[in-house]
């Protein structure tokens, strides 16, 4: 009886183990196809107007624009800057949460990396690690 009751722990840690493998190559073939389609992300943004189009590429950087004929008729070049403006803030709002969806495929939502992506606070990002050392330092008072 002694050697069935010392398989069970056995047989939960290693199926826990197996459950962190299968998640950590999940995550890493992810991680391949998120690099692969963020090499191709591009995302338009069309003012109100329609006379100004704006592309982002997956960092948010501008990779195209375009400006109808018309605009330069109908805007002063103050406008015109704000409206081009606009345009591309809207682009990188549209890049950013499709950026987002994609890395919610294969983190948890409540993960420190999901989070970052989020807010981009870099604390959130290292959230887990500062408070595993300053436990750390609370067992090294003792």
């Amino acid at each position: 009886m002694s050697r069935q009751a010392d398989r069970d722990p056995n047989h939960a840690l290693r199926a826990r183990f197996d459950d962190v493998v299968s998640q950590y190559q999940r995550l890493r073939h992810g991680l391949d196809d998120i690099q692969d389609r963020l090499a191709g992300l591009a995302v338009t943004a069309e003012s109100p107007d329609g006379l100004v189009k704006a592309t982002v590429g997956a960092r948010g950087q501008l990779v195209g624009l375009k400006l109808d004929r018309e605009v330069y008729r109908r805007q002063e070049p103050d406008q015109l800057a704000r409206t081009i403006l606009r345009t591309v803030e809207q682009a990188v709002a549209k890049t950013t949460d499709q950026v987002q969806a994609m890395v919610g495929e294969y983190l948890p939502a409540d993960s420190p990396g999901a989070r970052f992506m989020r807010d981009g606070d870099f604390g959130s990002l290292l959230a887990r690690q500062d408070r595993l050392m300053r436990e750390a330092g609370d067992d090294d008072d003792r």
